[in-house]
């Protein structure tokens, strides 16, 4: 199931129901916010609180499933650069994102590589083919919070 289609169910079920965020909420034992952000596909529920939420809701263990699971933040908001460069560096994101973000939450669980407490460097490595540009990038790992 898609995060697209879970919120699609939460919602429906929510509506029919006449439930309030703040009611499942409180079923889910975490904050408002974040349950209503868990609820739209922009964060994932420890499985306990995903289990009360489903039962609130009365929907199935595929719903159950797919609130655990980590999700690709900000995945509905697409904007492309025009000037080539850094197209290029929103392709590779496009390309190699999914698999960055798979390969971080394996090493270090469901977070983010800081933009604030961050270095990079720009090197140039000659190469009989062409030279290369070498690009490191080393951010402090932030894990989500959930309240």
């Amino acid at each position: 199931m898609t995060k697209a289609e879970l919120t699609t169910r939460i919602l429906e079920a929510k509506k029919s129901r006449k439930l309030t965020w703040a009611s499942l909420a409180l079923a889910t034992g975490l904050s408002e916010v974040y349950t209503t952000s868990a609820c739209l596909g922009e964060n994932a529920l420890p499985l306990e609180a995903a289990e009360r939420l489903t039962t609130a809701l009365e929907l199935g263990p595929d719903v159950t499933e797919a609130l655990t699971e980590y999700c690709n933040k900000g995945e509905a908001a697409s904007t492309v650069s025009k000037e080539p460069l850094q197209y290029r560096f929103q392709e590779i994101i496009y390309v190699y994102g999914p698999t960055l973000k798979a390969l971080i939450e394996e090493k270090f669980g469901p977070g983010i590589m800081s933009a604030i407490d961050f270095t990079m460097s720009v090197d140039r490595v000659e190469d009989p083919k062409g030279d290369r540009v070498k690009i490191e990038m080393c951010g402090k790992f932030l894990g989500y919070k959930t309240w």
